[in-house]
């Protein structure tokens, strides 16, 4: 198995590795209580424990998980080893790129430490189901439509093929045949349902102007000549709590953070110093060259 040593950083509310690490554990084998402060080796005096061993697992790309435990309690440790090593090599050494990157690092682990508190328990059933509640009263019903068009380069050909569709010429067939738009040429013109503001306004107008079973006369867009046929319509469905769970934790959570920073910021003293600094100064990365 090959280890690639690499340093990533993954920051999200939603991915927190360790979701409880006991107190203590049987070690295999033996009546000892491990716990996640066990050193599993030194380097040059450096101890590496069961909890660094853990929280690196945690951060493993999915298809790693499902090793083998031995497997990947071995990988684990000779990265960890690997990586100490390697680390005691840059003591003293590192640029200040380096030293900023590091400082940024841990100072945007341990604010979204604080965040996951703070978010824990905000989308709980009854926030989410008053959140839904009060998105789906204010949802307005809209109306969907079911369409099909034929996509022509010019105005004479649009002429001609609803000329041909007047004297009862299948539209279907006149899509497969004619249209330029191949993707929904080879479904008979079909497009499927979509709502307001889907379609290039020209096409919506002609649509929300028909009567169903109708077909329109040619319709200018940037994309060519369309003749329109308006299969069907129908009132928007309102999707269900579970449907919109997700997007609306993601609010409840985000208002949470934003009350909790705007509490937090009132409370400390923040003094900003850049009078006369140069916005573009951020772009010379010269300043962080040893």
């Amino acid at each position: 198995m090959a280890y690639l040593i690499r340093f990533m950083a993954v920051f999200s509310l939603s991915i927190m590795f360790i979701t409880a690490i006991p107190s203590g554990a049987r070690a295999q084998g033996t009546g000892q209580t491990v716990g996640f402060d066990r050193v599993v080796a030194r380097v040059d005096g450096t101890e590496i424990t069961l909890g660094h061993m853990m929280v690196l697992r945690g951060n493993l790309p999915a298809q790693y998980q499902s090793l083998p435990m031995d497997v990947l309690f071995n990988g684990l440790l000779e990265q960890l080893i690997q990586q100490t090593a390697l680390e005691k090599t840059m003591q003293g050494k590192l640029s200040k790129l380096d030293i900023m990157s590091l400082e940024n690092f841990s100072r945007s682990y341990v604010a979204n430490s604080a965040l996951q508190g703070v978010v824990a328990n905000v989308a709980t059933p009854q926030a989410l189901q008053l959140a839904y509640d009060t998105r789906v009263a204010s949802m307005a019903k809209k109306t969907e439509y079911r369409a099909a068009h034929i996509l022509v380069a010019s105005i004479d050909e649009a002429e001609a093929l609803k000329a041909e569709l007047d004297a009862g010429a299948d539209f279907a067939e006149l899509a497969s045949r004619s249209s330029i738009d191949t993707g929904s040429g080879t479904e008979g013109g079909e497009l499927g349902w979509f709502g307001i503001g889907t379609m290039v306004a020209p096409f919506e107008a002609a649509v929300i102007s028909m009567n169903v079973g109708a077909v329109s006369g040619p319709v200018q867009t940037d994309f060519g000549w369309h003749l329109i046929k308006l299969q069907e319509t129908r009132i928007q469905t309102t999707p269900s709590l579970q449907e919109m769970t997700p997007e609306l934790t993601a609010e409840l959570e985000q208002k949470a953070v934003d009350a909790y920073l705007l509490t937090l910021l009132n409370g400390v003293n923040v003094e900003k110093d850049v009078e006369g600094l140069d916005p573009n100064l951020l772009n010379d990365t010269t300043l962080l060259q040893n």
